[in-house]
């Protein structure tokens, strides 16, 4: 039996009234988000913002049995496997938005896509799109660890009420989301005006690809840059001083055995310091690019690429997104295994 398409998940998140439910449902009368299942989640025994999502129907499911990151975890896999259920029975959903409250940790959800087999098998993760507010977004990310998670973990960062604060407020919130998460592109949105194109299909786990989409999802020169043009120092009182994102690279193939029980034991041993890994790897005795990805103490399955991009240099890149751990203990470990693996006869 042939594996039908993996349905596309865009997780939507964002603090407190940073504008998400305007967001969707400008998006929502798009033609590029036709078909596409909506799971809102609100936090408390009544919802408030789904009766805000004008397009409310079959297809838009309210989760208000608490915060997405705990207790509605099984709320959500359920209703993923309805939907699937009902895309069995020939019903067209082409994507699938979750858009959780403004207090919602985002890792625990993007690992609720990667644990259960039924999802696993139904959907993949596209991206997630984490929204901050211009006129609030500073003191937000000062004072709310979880607003910092969510910019520090997106692929896309939307600004919004950007018409609500100073030329020179946007610009000094711009210049601390750029340094908190290099890769993640920087969007404006006024009154939630954003096209979707800009967010969606930010994703690499399509295996089919003939030639994935690499820069776009993992953006290491993006890294690259940041350690070079950031030399300034911040307040170590910020919640941002407790991040740092970076890439890795190496020149030449990584041992598949001596990494994956590498990246076991930083799972098992630090997992909750590991907001996010992406990776692009080029391994020992294999001629196709190796895709992983984990979040805290869970990794997606490795995808084999059909194919690497044309004109790649073909070095294993991994971006590391990391919480109370230094990077040397990373990096250290890692140069570490390479070194050891060099070593080892042919």
């Amino acid at each position: 039996m042939t594996r039908p398409d993996p349905i596309p998940v865009t997780l939507l998140t964002g603090f407190l009234g940073a504008g998400k439910t305007t967001l969707l449902n400008r998006l929502l009368k798009h033609p590029d988000l036709a078909d596409t299942a909506v799971l809102v989640n609100e936090f408390g025994e009544i919802g408030l913002d789904h009766l805000l999502v004008e397009t409310l129907d079959e297809d838009t499911v309210l989760l208000n049995a608490g915060c997405l990151c705990c207790t509605v975890r099984g709320d959500l896999v359920r209703a993923l496997r309805d939907l699937a259920v009902r895309v069995e029975g020939g019903k067209a959903i082409r994507r699938v938005v979750v858009e959780t409250t403004g207090l919602a940790d985002p890792a625990p959800i993007i690992q609720t896509l990667m644990a259960d087999p039924m999802v696993l098998y139904r959907y993949r993760l596209d991206g997630v799109v984490t929204l901050v507010d211009a006129a609030t977004g500073m003191a937000t990310l000062d004072t709310q660890m979880e607003a910092v998670k969510q910019a520090a973990v997106a692929d896309r960062i939307v600004l919004t009420k950007s018409d609500l604060s100073t030329p020179d407020g946007v610009s000094a919130l711009w210049s601390r989301l750029r340094a908190l998460n290099p890769g993640a592109p920087l969007l404006n949105a006024l009154h939630g005006d954003v096209e979707p194109e800009a967010l969606l299909n930010c994703g690499l786990f399509d295996a089919t690809r003939k030639h994935p989409e690499v820069t776009r999802w993992l953006d290491a020169e993006a890294y690259a840059a940041a350690a070079h043009g950031h030399h300034h120092h911040h307040d170590p009182n910020r919640h941002d001083a407790r991040i740092q994102s970076f890439c890795l690279t190496f020149d030449a193939p990584l041992p598949w055995d001596g990494l994956s029980a590498w990246l076991e034991v930083l799972a098992m041993t630090r997992g909750g310091s590991v907001l996010r890994i992406k990776g692009i790897l080029n391994l020992v005795g294999e001629d196709r690019p190796m895709a992983i990805h984990g979040v805290q103490h869970l990794f997606h399955p490795p995808v084999r690429l059909a194919a690497w991009p044309d004109g790649d240099d073909r070095r294993s890149r991994l971006v590391f997104i990391l919480r109370d751990l230094d990077r040397a203990v990373v990096e250290n470990g890692l140069r570490a295994l390479v070194e050891s693996a060099a070593r080892l006869p042919a």
